[in-house]
């Protein structure tokens, strides 16, 4: 029998697709789709909270923002859902996030994205965000309707400092370093689904029928 109490976790590095795999999950099987960018974002415009405040002070200057911000940040998130059920989207990323994942609720299920190398550091060099919003473009093939502006509010896009060619090999090979203790944990507990490609549309069937497996659509499958 389907738990209808499932807590969900999808890991992938920069530019995998983690976001549009998120949202498609969350239309299909009624999950909620917690996103850790966006709750930074909220932390962030919420006038002087402690774990917004300490954030701030690393995004201004580039840097990831480090495990006991983001950390505090998701627990407060997590505490409010505990009898919930729920998709993590971006965290935990390192070994010590997980293990305070651990103490509010240990994951039912992961999905891991592999993408290769060469596509995601194409993905992301043409990679294009609307900074309040969070909005990603992509001008191969999530182009924005007027160029260099956001859809909804006209407002300018940005390209990330991390998202620049030179800076991308880089990001990926710290993903790759910080989350293979991360894989390791959840594989040791058979939770780990891993799902290899180069397009999330041939990706999302194998997705969707794992996750049929274990909670009941709420929505039939279209988006092949």
């Amino acid at each position: 029998m389907a738990s209808k109490l499932l807590r969900a976790v999808v890991l992938g590095p920069p530019g995998s697709g983690k976001g549009t795999v998120c949202e498609r999950i969350s239309r299909s099987f009624g999950l909620q789709h917690l996103s850790s960018g966006q709750f930074l974002r909220e932390s962030l415009g919420g006038g002087g909270a402690e774990a917004g405040a300490l954030a701030q002070q690393y995004l201004e200057r580039g840097l990831l923002v480090p495990d006991h911000v983001i950390t505090r940040v998701m627990m407060t998130e997590l505490e409010k859902r505990r009898e919930q059920p729920w998709l993590l989207d971006g965290f935990p990323r390192t070994l010590r996030q997980a293990k305070a994942l651990d103490g509010i609720c240990e994951p039912d299920l992961v999905i891991s994205l592999n993408i290769p190398f060469e596509t995601l550091k194409d993905r992301l060099s043409a990679r294009w965000v609307h900074p309040a919003s969070g909005r990603v473009y992509n001008m191969d093939f999530n182009p924005p309707q007027v160029q260099g502006v956001d859809d909804l509010t006209g407002e300018p896009l940005v390209q990330r400092e991390e998202d620049r060619p030179e800076a991308v090999a880089a990001r990926l090979r710290t993903y790759k370093d910080a989350a293979k203790p991360v894989m390791e944990l959840y594989r040791s507990r058979g939770i780990l689904h891993s799902f290899s490609g180069t397009e999330t549309n041939k990706i999302w069937p194998y997705v969707y029928t794992l996750l049929s497996s274990r909670i009941p659509p709420v929505l039939p499958d279209e988006e092949h």
